[in-house]
């Protein structure tokens, strides 16, 4: 974006009109900063039509929007004059992905936790029904009636007709095992139109930055990420573990910007 890409011919530029009517409303580049929640040497890049260093042309126009609406003007036409210029996206690595090793180690243990179990519960049923079979054995033996006379030598003859002993079958039933490890539990942000994005982690480290295009998918592990700023609000559904969730609180105009803690959960950001 050139610096002068909201300064139209006509009536003056974007910048020079917010000064005029913040000067009118009797506020200072502090007030503003204040209002807005964005540091002031931004107030003063936005009045002096200097936003080539504020980012992509999305993000600046919401901070453009947000700025009017505060000293009670409208931009609408001069920035619907002037076309959002098309930015390729800068190229994002990904950071969620799992070394094979420690899939190989994963699926060892679900199966050494499994094998574990079954001998657990099949086990001590065996060693249990041991001196059952072994008392019905003795009682059938006992209750067997004697043979007559002669029955050995017909049995030799006809084996075929000989009948073995009858065995109740012992059958263990053993339940099916839950998923020993859970899903990892992920940040995803779905894109229905273009937006500007920074993701960073707890220490400071920029995991992502650039402008993503309608359509596209990121996701980032919650173990990771200490602070996300959002550009083009209505454009981006965020969604933690699964769950869609409401950027309204951490939102200023078309802004989103979020802290998430150790354990998870989300808090607005100052900057």
């Amino acid at each position: 974006m050139q610096s002068n890409e909201f300064a139209p011919d006509v009536g003056g530029s974007c910048g020079a009109r917010l000064k005029q009517a913040r000067i009118a409303a009797g506020l200072s580049i502090e007030d503003v900063a204040t209002r807005l929640r964005m540091p002031a040497r931004v107030v003063q890049s936005l009045e002096t039509d200097d936003v080539a260093r504020l980012g992509a042309p999305v993000f600046v126009r919401g901070q453009l929007r947000s700025y009017a609406r505060l000293v009670g003007i409208d931009l609408e036409d001069q920035l619907a004059a002037t076309p959002l210029a098309s930015t390729a996206p800068s190229e994002l690595v990904s950071h969620t992905h799992t070394p094979r090793y420690r899939r190989v180690f994963e699926q060892t243990t679900r199966r050494a936790i499994y094998i574990v179990l079954t001998a657990a519960i099949a086990v001590p049923v065996v060693i249990a029904t041991r001196p059952h079979l072994g008392n019905q054995v003795a009682v059938q033996s006992l209750e067997m009636p004697a043979m007559p006379a002669g029955a050995d030598a017909a049995q030799a003859q006809h084996p075929a007709t000989a009948q073995a002993p009858q065995r109740t079958p012992l059958i263990a039933s053993i339940a099916p095992l839950p998923a020993a490890v859970p899903a990892q539990k992920t940040l995803t942000l779905n894109f229905t139109g273009e937006s500007w994005i920074q993701v960073r982690s707890g220490d400071g480290r920029v995991l992502d930055e650039g402008t993503v295009q309608a359509g596209q998918t990121r996701s980032y592990e919650l173990a990771e990420i200490g602070y996300v700023k959002l550009g083009n609000v209505p454009g981006v559904e965020v969604r933690k573990a699964g769950e869609a969730v409401d950027l309204a609180p951490f939102s200023r105009g078309s802004v989103a910007r979020f802290t998430l803690s150790s354990d998870g959960s989300l808090a607005p950001a100052s900057n």
